[in-house]
């Protein structure tokens, strides 16, 4: 697809950074290799719930090893996630604990000049724990004597004592749901759970760290902010962040794994002060599976409708089991309110959410942040009340959708907005002619050991958390643009790609604005040193915040080109134009219709430097104050094995409002990727432990671990993707985010073809061949009593 308003935007083009990938020459976290490095490892526990009695670390330091302890680190209580303000910020954890509450947790560190040495090091470590009574179910660890993970906590500067391991509940409420209820010809309630997947990113989490000799330190680590990172570790060791400079090192992808400062950085910084060495420390693959996981939940949810379909109230409990940290639960509460509220017009709600503390991997954003599980238990339900009602599913949803000039809660109570592009509408209609959903049938008329079924499900995420008024989240993002004196042109930024081709988005955008040819468009490296603020690249704010500051300071640059351009030229800078000029491979600045009136960037940058103008250059810092949603939409084809309970993904249709599309052929991947996502995490994905060692029950990620994979996704010739023809008017040249929106339909979609073709209504996500065939199995049994 070309956009024929644009010169690049809209256009397939050579990612800049696509070479080194596929060439293996792109360099990550665990390649970065400096003069003299040690190589660390780290103790962990192998108790749920433990305190440590005590530590010997003397046969490891007779080895050579450098060893950092509890009592080496500062006692600094903290929170890895640095993306809320900090009122609203829980901090429960230390760089390295005096109680281990999870297996897996670290406890004592070591580097030494080889790997070898660092394992024989590790084995020589002599640690005494006094194993303490573990709880992993939620509701078991809020019932009265139940163990207690924390005693107390820190909110923002705030002691806050934690009782029935609850770390924190959040409430919404907007009208009488009661009333609502009872103003109700139809009230359909269910119960929908879903599990504890594993990020499964494609890099490990790795950090190298170098002491300077100024008692600073350099670091390249796995991250989602560098900023952040620099912030948290110089509160942390207590140095200046003049002195800390994080390097922006390209990311393996994340799906949230690194919102948050991972633990590994705090550690691998302490052992590179203590040794005054540089050390490298990487994570095995095991090691990041109890590092952090998705969010599970458990949702109760309550609608009121009428007759004609039009819905007249709605109610969601839910409990999140957040495992042995908290790592910012309060705002994926808040966030989870809004993905409910937002989806489907409620005149009367209730919200309540409680977040516990279990012995386990703590939970973090991933993909979506509590996103696909709400929109896991909506779509269902609205495929019940639409079951009930005798009424289409897809008019259920066009007639309750929240839509275009109406008022949605972005990520939560604090973050509203009003909608400025929608395509819902176009989305569901020419979806559903694609996948032929008039002849999809009922499951009483389907037979056989395989069934097929098609499903719909809808949803959306923000692009950014901004808002009019700023919420619980900083948002915001800084970028300078550079015109060269040969006519090409450097962006500066902090922004953090995650393999989608955000960066290669915000070239084309300053492309496209100084008319200059975008192989001429650089995206610097960059590190915190070099570089204004960038919060954090998370709920698909990429393009639609990090773009629009690179806009902005690209507009800032072409105001100062235009002046310089004018004097030599002698025209009114105003009149003036910049295009490309693909012969040349330069921008033009011109005067339309006088072909005199002509002089290439280049010249224009080169006789400001001569003449002693100054350089041509801009920095913004610009916050957004919307945060646009990008509605996606999903049809999936599904056949069931009644006989094994096996689902296979036969066919999909999947589309998306991002606005004006600046990489097709990268939002299509991202399309693709997000169903393939959504579809493992609806039939396959979960992390489940052993009720008495509290380790995970899978013995390796890439023994037991099983996600989806193209292997196992519909055909080329099976999978439609199309984007929405919309225009979002406050996005950087009507653009909306893609990324997280992806896969938050998913589950809904193929719980509802699973329904479409045998009948049964599945709540528990993953939804296993086991589960399956129970289900069946019950069904039968039912039918049978019932004759």
């Amino acid at each position: 697809m070309n956009d024929d308003r644009f010169e690049v935007i809209g256009r397939v083009t050579r990612r800049q950074d696509g070479h080194a990938m596929v060439t293996g020459r792109q360099l990550y976290s665990s390649d970065i290799s400096l003069p003299n490095m040690l190589q660390a490892r780290v103790l962990r526990s192998p108790y749920p719930h433990a305190r440590i009695a005590a530590i010997d670390t003397s046969e490891a330091e007779r080895l050579g090893a450098v060893c950092i302890t509890p009592e080496d680190v500062p006692r600094v209580k903290y929170n890895e996630r640095q993306v809320s303000v900090p009122a609203k910020t829980y901090r429960d954890r230390t760089v390295l604990p005096d109680k281990v509450r999870h297996v897996g947790q670290g406890v004592v560190a070591v580097a030494a000049r080889t790997e070898a040495l660092a394992d024989r090091a590790l084995d020589a470590l002599d640690v005494e724990f006094e194993s303490l009574p573990a709880v992993f179910d939620p509701h078991e660890a809020m019932r009265d004597g139940a163990p207690q993970l924390h005693d107390a906590v820190l909110l923002g500067e705030t002691v806050l004592p934690i009782e029935r391991n609850i770390a924190c509940y959040r409430e919404a409420v907007e009208g009488d749901v009661a009333r609502g209820l009872e103003e109700a010809d139809l009230v359909v309630e269910n119960e929908f759970t879903t599990g504890r997947a594993y990020h499964g990113q494609l890099e490990s989490k790795a950090v190298v760290c170098r002491p300077e000799a100024d008692g600073g330190i350099t670091v390249w680590a796995t991250a989602q902010s560098i900023h952040n990172t620099r912030q948290l570790l110089g509160s942390l060791f207590d140095i200046p962040l003049s002195k800390i400079n994080v390097q922006r090192v390209p990311i393996g992808g994340s799906f949230g794994s690194s919102i948050q400062m991972n633990s590994s950085v705090a550690v691998c910084v302490a052992l590179a002060l203590k040794a005054q060495k540089s050390v490298k420390l990487v994570l095995t693959r095991e090691e990041d599976m109890y590092d952090h996981c998705k969010y599970p939940s458990n949702i109760h949810l309550t609608y009121g409708v009428k007759r004609d379909g039009t819905l007249t109230a709605g109610y969601l409990k839910t409990v999140v089991d957040i495992g042995g940290h908290n790592i910012q639960a309060y705002p994926l509460l808040g966030c989870m309110a809004g993905w409910f509220v937002s989806l489907y017009r409620l005149p009367h709600l209730k919200f309540e959410g409680t977040a516990v503390y279990t012995n386990k991997a703590p939970a973090c954003a991933m993909q979506g942040y509590g996103n696909p599980q709400v929109t896991f238990a909506v779509e269902s339900m609205m495929d019940t009340i639409a079951e009930e009602l005798d009424i289409d599913p897809i008019d259920v949803r066009l007639k309750n959708y929240v839509g275009l000039g109406e008022t949605f809660w972005g990520q939560g109570p604090t973050v509203r907005s009003v909608i400025r592009s929608c395509g819902v509408e176009e989305m569901l209609l020419k979806g559903k002619a694609m996948v032929g959903w008039e002849g999809r049938g009922s499951s009483t008329s389907k037979t056989g050991r395989f069934r097929r079924g098609i499903g719909v499900g809808r949803g959306f995420h923000t692009s950014g958390t901004g808002a009019p008024t700023p919420g619980e989240v900083i948002d915001y993002s800084t970028a300078m643009v550079k015109i060269n004196e040969d006519g090409s042109v450097d962006c500066l930024t902090a922004l953090m790609c995650h393999g989608g081709g955000t960066l290669d988005a915000g070239a084309k955008m300053v492309a496209e604005e100084l008319g200059v040819p975008l192989d001429r468009v650089g995206i610097s490296p960059s590190n915190t040193r070099s570089t204004g603020y960038d919060v954090c690249t998370h709920a698909t704010r990429g393009v639609y915040c990090g773009g629009a500051s690179l806009l902005r300071a690209a507009q800032d640059v072409k105001k100062i080109l235009f002046d310089f351009a004018s004097r030599i030229i002698d025209v009114n800078p105003d009149a003036l134009k910049v295009r490309p000029d693909t012969n040349r491979g330069q921008g033009v600045v011109c005067l339309p219709g006088a072909p005199a009136k002509r002089i290439t960037v280049a010249e224009v940058a080169k006789t400001a430097q001569i003449k002693g103008w100054g350089s041509i250059i801009a920095v913004v810092s610009h916050r957004q104050v919307n945060c646009p949603p990008c509605f996606v939409v999903n049809f999936v084809e599904v056949e069931v094995d009644t006989a094994t309970g096996q689902i296979r993904p036969m066919r999909a249709v999947a589309a998306v409002d991002a606005g004006t599309v600046i990489n097709p052929d990268l939002a299509a991947g991202q399309l693709e990727g997000g169903l393939c996502r959504g579809i493992g995490l609806a039939l396959l994905e979960d992390t489940t432990y052993k009720p008495d060692t509290g380790e995970l029950t899978c013995g390796g990620y890439l023994t037991d671990y099983k996600v989806y994979t193209a292997q196992d996704m519909p055909s080329l010739e099976d999978l439609s993707t199309f984007f929405a023809d919309t225009y979002e008017p406050s996005g950087p040249f009507g653009a909306k985010g893609v990324g997280e929106a992806a896969n938050n339909a998913t589950a809904g979609a193929v719980a509802n073809a699973i329904y479409n073709a045998v009948g049964i209504r599945l709540t528990e996500a993953p939804i296993t061949p086991e589960r399956v065939l129970s289900a069946l199995t019950r069904d039968a049994e039912q039918l049978q009593q019932g004759r």
